[in-house]
């Protein structure tokens, strides 16, 4: 199975103390803070490519270009939503969204390669030596 143009993924949560705005530092009142929109539609994007890969295989986020547009405060159930609109090799293109139960509070794209894990961890780790 590989990864191709139109594989869907969602993600939701819960709003709650743990990722409003506050908690992130990323502002000072409790409403869902940026930072975990933003997890939140990688989420749904590497969950939905993953059972397309090869075993030792994964994807990192590389590129996340998005507008936060509408508050949700603490209760309400957010969602994030992925669509992969190009597959150029290893680099994956993806139309992401997040919505509450009001309406959509979210979108952009989101950019991904595929890598192996095990040359991916090696290479970062030589970042701890001398």
């Amino acid at each position: 199975m590989s990864v191709t143009v139109g594989l869907k993924g969602r993600a939701e949560t819960i709003v709650n103390e743990n990722n409003t705005a506050q908690a992130a530092c990323s502002g000072a009142l409790p409403v869902f803070g940026t930072p975990f929109m933003c997890a939140l539609m990688e989420e749904a994007a590497w969950k939905s490519i993953a059972p397309c890969l090869e075993k030792g295989q994964s994807t990192v986020g590389t590129k996340l270009a998005v507008s936060h547009d509408s508050a949700t405060p603490v209760g309400m159930r957010i969602w994030a939503e992925s669509e992969v609109t190009e597959v150029d090799g290893k680099r994956l293109v993806l139309k992401v969204a997040a919505y509450d139960e009001r309406g959509p509070i979210g979108q952009g794209t989101h950019e991904r390669f595929i890598v192996t894990d095990e040359r991916f961890l090696a290479k970062t780790s030589k970042k701890l030596e001398g």
